[in-house]
């Protein structure tokens, strides 16, 4: 793809700005090449005190538009971000070695979903309601701070941005400092379908630089963050000082657990597709399987037959079916984390350390799958965030929901049973924030967020704009 003629440059306050003179910048690296692709501009903090206060004087004109003049202005959106898809995919596939088709179809098809689930949900929102002689008005809480992840990158723009700015909202974007082409594009869909100035505004850069200023500025109301647990807690903590509200989407180790009566074919070999999915780098994969203990080695001959036959390699390749991890750092706890299940003991069922076979260049990892895991082991307990895959047995169902409840996360959870009441019976005993049952459809009017060290919040849809939204009563109003 062409590289935007802004990668070097900040939108604040509806125009393509230079970055201040104490401004940085930064190798984009593609990590199926290891090569850089371009310098990103990282934003200081005076950078991004000239984005808050663009959004800071665009809020009270924005926040009293009404809900038709906000339809309206994401319909645009929806229509040029929709016009513009293959550019987005195409800059994600270089920013974090998405494979082309899946960048198309879920990464970049995500962040348009998200933009049409806003929109049906404004449609059929009411901002105000009569409780006695009390009229209870719900109306934008002020200036977003926004601070999106590498792993789905359009998708954690559009589920914050769409549901901010149909609040009613202004919002300051910090994309992921290490993808973040496809938020320039945004940007630039944003600027296109003519979002009025200051409502909008992107600052690239990194935690200390943009992060920190946005989750301690006075003049930012609600920060929403995605990305570890650990940067979410040093988020909060700065936000305490100001009282703004948090919303947090954060990591997770999420177990799945296959009854006795489930089709064991078909929900390992599922399972393992969907936790190696995007190179295993999704904080809902269900990195934790759990099968009966009179079917484990059943389960690991699936697994090792469904695992061998994914393809990993060239994104760009047709076929490819696992590009590589985002980054040397990524790659580096990854083979960690591997070998640390070997030295606990667990069976090392099919891949492995080191690159697959063939890959000599780009972040590449072998889709992994340990077998005979105990929950005392860091494969079992730690976020991976890689394709690495933890079999674990157990003898009763009541062991199975002790085993899939005993982690500090609890972002989502998968029960697979023939028997669908069975299932629900299951479902109702996890501790998370989703609960999958069968492999279902993506829902994106679900609300989506977790339970514990995941997080605080939800997002999608009309659970997105809640966090966006103050209630007020009116008391006497009549």
């Amino acid at each position: 793809m062409a590289i935007s003629d802004n990668i070097g440059r900040f939108y604040i306050n509806g125009e393509w700005v230079s970055p201040s003179s104490g401004a940085s910048f930064l190798d984009v690296i593609n990590p199926a090449t290891e090569a850089s692709v371009v310098k990103v501009a990282i934003g200081t903090p005076a950078d991004a005190g000239k984005a808050i206060m663009a959004a800071r004087a665009a809020f009270a004109g924005f926040s009293a538009t009404s809900k038709e003049e906000r339809l309206a202005l994401l319909r645009r959106i929806r229509d040029v971000y929709e016009a513009r898809i293959e550019e987005i995919a195409a800059a994600i596939t270089m920013e974090m070695g998405a494979p082309a088709g899946m960048a198309r179809s879920d990464q970049a098809g995500s962040g348009l979903g998200h933009i049409e689930a806003t929109i049906t949900a404004l449609e059929g929102f009411e901002f105000e309601e009569q409780r006695g002689t009390t009229r209870i008005v719900k109306e934008a809480i002020g200036v977003a701070g926004l601070i999106t992840p590498w792993n789905w990158p359009m998708n954690q723009i559009a589920c914050k941005v769409a549901p901010a700015i149909a609040a009613g909202c202004t919002v300051v974007l910090k994309p992921s400092e290490i993808a973040p082409l496809s938020g320039i594009v945004f940007a630039e869909i944003m600027h296109e379908a003519g979002v009025p100035a200051g409502v909008f505004n992107l600052v690239n850069g990194d935690g200390p630089g943009v992060g920190q200023v946005l989750s301690s500025h006075p003049d930012i109301d609600i920060v929403s963050f995605t990305g570890s647990t650990r940067a979410g807690i040093l988020v909060a903590k700065s936000a305490a000082d100001t009282v703004k509200r948090v919303a947090q989407e954060l990591g997770g180790k999420s177990p799945n657990i296959i009854l006795d009566d489930a089709d064991l074919e078909s929900a390992v070999t599922t399972g393992v597709e969907l936790c190696f999915g995007n190179s295993g780098q999704s904080c809902d994969s269900p990195t934790r399987m759990l099968v009966p203990e009179g079917r484990h080695d059943e389960a690991l001959s699936i697994a090792k037959r469904a695992a061998e036959g994914l393809v990993t390699g060239d994104p760009l390749a047709p076929g490819t079916d696992l590009g590589p991890v985002i980054s040397q750092v990524q790659y580096d706890k990854i083979q960690a984390l591997i070998a640390s299940g070997i030295q606990d003991g667990a069976t090392l069922v099919t891949g492995g350390r080191d690159r697959p076979e063939g890959l000599d260049q780009g972040y590449y990892v072998k889709p992994t799958v340990f077998g005979a895991v105990t929950h005392d082991m860091r494969i079992a307990r730690e976020e991976i965030f890689g394709p690495v895959l933890a079999i674990m047995p157990y003898g009763s169902e009541d062991e199975a929901v002790r085993i899939a409840n005993d982690t500090v996360y609890g972002l989502a959870a998968y029960v697979q049973s023939a028997d669908l009441e069975h299932a629900r019976r299951i479902a109702r005993q996890m501790r998370a924030g989703q609960v999958h049952i069968n492999y279902p459809d993506w829902d994106m009017f679900a609300p989506f967020g977790g339970y514990k060290q995941s997080g605080n919040g939800r997002e999608y849809a009309d659970w997105g704009m809640h966090d966006y939204l103050e209630t007020k009563a009116l008391i006497g109003h009549g």
